[in-house]
């Protein structure tokens, strides 16, 4: 049996926090990874490939700066032995105001950092906000720079600022979020579709026809003259 094995590395939005609904009730963590791991398994029953068994392991920490998660990328991602990294990360940068061209050399670090260990990263970009308007020119900036950078490594750059905006209003979509800024069920939910249309799918797509090859080859070599 084959396997493919993503981390999903990165802050509270990797980790599915939710802000509080009612009173003091504070909803149950719903990561991008559970939607994630339901789609790529209707996608393999769709498909009859019971030979590929795919793993998402979540390394997301709440409140984490992109610096944060640097330090720990080597024990996270390097020591993993995974195939793919998602790395979502820069929200609570610049939620302290850091330069998003500080963030943006943190996120590369990661990316060239699993490039070498011929790991495939997959880059993020930073969502959108609701009601905090200032919030909103440096997420533009720093997804610009998180876009080009990945165009010049060849890096798969997953547009969630798109994914979970309003193109009317240009902000977050309301029934994203429960409080404008972190993401709720239906939010995390389009974060997964995103990254699973953009990544995901083709990359589970691609191990499946080298399993297919390397069977084709192994009988063409068994077969008798």
């Amino acid at each position: 049996m084959g396997k493919l094995v993503f981390v999903a590395f990165g802050d509270s939005l990797t980790v599915g926090y939710q802000s509080q609904i009612r009173g003091d009730e504070w909803p149950r963590p719903t990561p991008y990874t559970q939607f994630l791991k339901e789609k790529t398994e209707k996608m393999l029953d769709q498909r009859g490939a019971g030979s590929l068994r795919v793993e998402f392991l979540n390394r997301g920490v709440v409140g984490e700066l992109t610096e944060d998660m640097v330090k720990r990328f080597d024990r996270d991602v390097l020591r993993s032995r995974s195939d793919a990294v998602i790395i979502r990360g820069g929200s609570n940068d610049l939620g302290w105001e850091h330069e998003p061209h500080s963030v943006a050399r943190n996120l590369a670090r990661m990316y060239d950092e699993a490039l070498v260990h011929r790991i495939q990263p997959v880059s993020c970009t930073v969502p959108l906000v609701f009601g905090f308007d200032e919030g909103v020119q440096p997420r533009l900036q720093l997804n610009q720079l998180i876009k080009k950078y990945s165009a010049e490594r060849s890096i798969v750059c997953v547009d969630l600022f798109s994914a979970t905006g309003d193109s009317l209003t240009g902000r977050l979509k309301e029934e994203y979020s429960n409080d404008g800024l972190r993401l709720n069920p239906p939010g995390y939910e389009t974060m997964a579709e995103a990254i699973f249309s953009d990544a995901v799918s083709g990359m589970v797509s691609k191990r499946l026809r080298e399993m297919s090859n390397h069977r084709t080859t192994v009988l063409h070599q068994e077969s008798p003259p």
